[in-house]
């Protein structure tokens, strides 16, 4: 086999490989052995008929298909182990020449990972993040847990309030004709929830158990029945009944309830605590995020296209995963979002421009600054990963091989580059 390299704009290459006349054959006849039994021909028995017979009446080019085929993914497959280059795409295949007695020549067009040259990447300005939490923040997250054990309660001696929870007829017109769909009984609302058309739970409000009220509205112009887009209408409504929910008190006793503290005081002292880890966490994302944007932003590099659809195609094969999780094929998946897949493919591709970016950015500052991986380092991230499968170290590392550490190493240095490069960033 023969190998030529031709370097193309964009980061692409052009591989020109050569596959000797005698291999070539022997792909034709392992093809006719493999076919044959499928062939009949008269005068010979099913399976026993004679290459040349079989070639002389359907055409040398019979075999070519198969024999192509395994040329094709033996010698990329070599050609790739022997080229120097780090190819990060499909290749696209073009047969050349295919003829019995010569050699089987085929190109493949490949992307080839793309070289970063990088701006400034430390002393980057960020936003500055406050985590301060206030007496509010901790009273909205004690509020949160009063709702959570608030009790329902019958509401009788007044008029609807927001907030509330009601059973109500409703019946609407429009043009004083009733309308398909627009009518309900006992139909459960909670006040405020946004559920309805814009405007009509605001109207509910005052409105009196078991006393007819009017609610007037309009019709969104993007409501999905046509008929009634855009349209007024008049809703004839009757509140049957009204709940509410009652808060628990705050005190000692709802703190020893909801917590495995006894006073109030400790509980909030460890909301606060709890709410200024969160945010310093929030924080420290943010600053990172903010950083390592601004740090690609100032790098240069020409992505090739390939590489960016290669990267969309593997983020579908994500997506595709987690929605086989929860128990829904792909294709329901399209009827509810209305997306094709050629569709999901194309709206990828923005994001998997962004990832590809940003790993060879953070790659390349791993390379500048001469980021490595320690043996014992590796050790410690492969014993955290065993911890979270619960499997022994010993044992997950003998089932990972070398190419697998290479890419730990290669993920915990882009960590290590995403620190280095946070560190150094400025809060304005």
């Amino acid at each position: 086999m023969s190998l030529q390299v031709e370097k193309l704009e964009h980061n692409m290459v052009k591989m020109t490989i050569e596959v000797a006349a005698e291999e070539l054959e022997k792909a034709l006849q392992a093809a006719y052995l493999k076919e044959r039994g499928k062939i009949s021909m008269p005068g010979f028995r099913k399976g026993k008929v004679p290459r040349q017979m079989i070639e002389k009446m359907y055409g040398p080019e019979i075999f070519y298909d198969d024999a192509a085929n395994h040329l094709v993914s033996e010698a990329y497959g070599k050609a790739y182990d022997e080229c120097d280059l780090e190819l990060v795409s499909q290749p696209m295949i073009e047969i050349v020449q295919i003829e019995k007695g010569k050699p089987f020549i085929f190109t493949a067009e490949v992307a080839v990972k793309p070289e970063v040259t990088l701006g400034e990447y430390k002393g980057l300005t960020v936003d500055k993040v406050s985590v301060e939490v206030t007496e509010e923040d901790v009273l909205a997250e004690i509020n949160k847990e009063r709702e959570r054990n608030a009790r329902t309660v019958d509401v009788t001696d007044r008029a609807v309030q927001d907030k509330d929870m009601v059973t109500l007829d409703f019946e609407g017109f429009v043009d004083g004709v009733a309308f398909e769909g627009g009518k309900g009984t006992d139909y459960p609302l909670t006040i405020g929830s946004g559920s309805f058309i814009p405007g009509f739970e605001e109207q509910l409000i005052g409105a009196e158990i078991d006393k007819e009220v009017d609610v007037n509205v309009t019709f969104p112009e993007a409501y999905q029945a046509e008929e009634l887009a855009g349209k007024p209408a008049v809703f004839k409504c009757t509140v049957h009944s009204i709940k509410e929910k009652e808060l628990p008190e705050l005190d000692d006793e709802f703190a020893s309830d909801v917590s495995e503290f006894e006073t109030l005081d400790e509980y909030k002292a460890d909301i606060q605590k709890r709410l200024t880890e969160k945010k310093e966490a929030e924080a420290k994302e943010q600053k990172e995020n903010q950083a390592i944007e601004k740090a690609v932003a100032n790098a240069e590099m020409d992505i090739p296209q390939p590489m960016i659809d290669m990267q969309a195609r593997q983020q579908a094969d994500d997506l595709a995963r987690r929605v086989q999780q929860q128990g829904l094929t792909m294709e329901q998946y399209f009827q509810f979002t209305g997306l094709t897949a050629e569709k999901m493919l194309e709206e990828m591709k923005p994001q998997a421009e962004r990832r590809i970016r940003t790993r060879l950015t953070l790659e390349a500052v791993a390379k500048a600054e001469a980021i490595e991986v320690s043996d014992e380092r590796l050790d410690e991230e492969i014993n955290k990963m065993a911890e979270a499968y619960q499997m022994e170290a010993d044992k997950l590392k003998e089932l990972m091989g070398e190419t697998e550490k290479d890419q730990m190493r290669e993920d915990i240095a882009v960590q290590d580059a995403i620190t280095l490069i946070a560190q150094a960033a400025v809060e304005e």
